[in-house]
C-alpha cells in the first residue's frame, strides 16, 4: 500500500508543471499556453462552419416550401388574388401552351380579374351566389380563350417579324380617347379605364398593344380576305357604288364571304373602328379604297351617302377575317393547346 501511494504521487509531482519560469522552461511554458487558447479557436472556427452549412440549408428549404406553396396556390387552389397576380408578373409561370408556346399566367389572370372586377362592380352580382360562380367560370373560359389567342398571335408575329410600335400604339389610343365633345383628357380617361376594368395605364397600354399585334396578325395570314377584298373593289370602281348587288354577285373566297351594311347618321368621331373618320374624308356618293379595320375585324369599302358638320351616314361591304381563327380551332382540335389548370 505505501509502494503504490508513493507511486501515484511520483506521477502527479512528473505531471505538475514548473512554478517557475527559467531559460530552460520557457518553451515548455508558451506551449502550454497556447494549447491552452486553441481549445477556443477551433470550436469557434467548427461553429462558424457548421453556422454556414446550417444557414444554406435552411434557404434552400425555405425556397422549396415557398414554391411548393406557390405552385399549389396557383395550380390547385387558383388564387387569383392580387398578391399572386403580382407574383405572376414577376415570375413569367405559364398558365398554358399553345403549339409550344407560353400562355403567361400574368395574361390570364389579368384577362380574368378584370372581367370578375367589372361583374362585381357594376353589375352587381354577388360573386359567391350560385348565379356569380356560373358567370365566373365562364368567364374564366374566356379569359383562357382570349389569352391563347393573344399568345399565339405572338408565336406567329415572330415568324412573320411583325411588331407593334410606339407611334401606332399612341396613334390607337388617341383615337379612343376621342369623342363627339372633343378629346378626351389621358387623366380621365385612365381614371375611367380603372373605374369599369381596373386597369392601371400600364396594363391598359400592354392588353392594348397585344390586341394591335392580333390584329396585324390575323391580316397578315388571311390572304382570302385580301383577294375577295380586291375583287369587291375593282367590281365597284367599275359598275359604280351598287354595294348590294356587287355583295350579291361575289362568291366567296376560300372562307371569306362579303357581307353588306348600313351604319345610319353616326358622329364622325364615331368609335367603329375608324370607318366613320374615313368616311367623313369622302365626297358625297364617293367610295373608298380598302380598309383594315381597327377593331381587327375585316377590310371595308364604304360609300358615302351624305354627311354634315357633326354626322355621317354610309354603307359598306365588309370581307371578315377567318384564317387566324381557323388555324387556332384547328390547332386546338389537334390537341396543341395545353391547361395547366383546369377550365369549367
Amino acid at each position: 500500500m505505501k509502494k503504490l501511494i508513493t507511486k501515484v504521487l511520483r506521477r502527479k509531482s512528473a505531471a505538475a508543471p514548473p512554478s517557475r519560469i527559467t531559460n530552460e522552461t520557457v518553451a515548455e511554458h508558451r506551449e502550454r499556453i497556447l494549447a491552452g487558447g486553441r481549445r477556443f479557436k477551433y470550436p469557434v472556427q467548427y461553429a462558424r462552419h457548421r453556422l454556414v452549412i446550417n444557414a444554406i440549408i435552411i434557404s434552400v428549404a425555405a425556397i422549396i416550401i415557398m414554391a411548393a406553396i406557390g405552385w399549389w396556390q396557383l395550380y390547385s387552389a387558383q388564387n387569383t388574388d392580387t398578391f399572386m397576380y403580382r407574383v405572376t408578373k414577376v415570375l413569367p409561370l405559364p398558365v398554358a401552351t399553345v403549339d409550344g408556346y407560353p400562355v403567361l399566367y400574368s395574361d390570364y389572370l389579368m384577362k380574368y380579374r378584370s372581367s370578375a372586377y367589372y361583374l362585381e362592380k357594376k353589375e352587381q352580382v354577388s360573386l359567391n351566389s350560385e348565379d356569380g360562380k356560373r358567370q365566373l367560370d365562364y368567364i374564366k373560359q374566356q379569359a383562357m380563350q382570349d389569352a391563347v389567342a393573344d399568345a399565339y398571335a405572338q408565336k406567329l408575329a415572330k415568324g412573320l417579324k411583325l411588331t407593334v410600335t410606339n407611334q401606332e400604339l399612341e396613334s390607337f389610343l388617341t383615337q379612343q380617347r376621342q369623342s363627339p365633345d372633343g378629346e378626351v383628357s389621358q387623366q380621365t380617361y385612365d381614371a375611367v379605364v380603372l373605374d369599369y376594368y381596373n386597369w392601371t395605364p400600364d396594363e391598359y397600354r400592354y392588353e392594348t398593344q397585344n390586341k394591335l399585334l392580333r390584329q396585324k396578325v390575323s391580316y397578315a395570314v388571311d390572304r382570302d380576305a385580301l383577294t375577295l377584298s380586291t375583287t369587291l373593289i375593282s367590281k365597284a370602281k367599275a359598275s359604280g357604288s351598287d354595294f348590294k348587288a356587287i355583295v350579291a354577285s361575289t362568291a366567296a373566297v376560300g372562307g371569306s364571304k362579303a357581307t353588306y351594311g348600313a351604319s345610319g347618321w353616326v358622329p364622325r368621331s364615331n368609335q367603329d373602328g375608324g370607318l366613320a373618320v374615313a368616311a367623313a374624308k369622302l365626297q358625297k356618293g364617293g367610295v373608298s379604297d380598302v380598309i383594315k379595320s381597327t377593331t381587327g375585324d375585316g377590310y371595308y369599302i364604304l360609300h358615302l351617302i351624305d354627311s354634315n358638320d357633326t354626322q355621317v351616314s354610309y354603307e359598306y361591304m365588309q370581307t371578315p377575317l377567318t384564317e387566324f381563327s381557323n388555324e387556332l380551332a384547328g390547332i386546338t382540335k389537334a390537341g396543341k393547346v395545353k391547361h395547366f389548370i383546369s377550365i369549367p
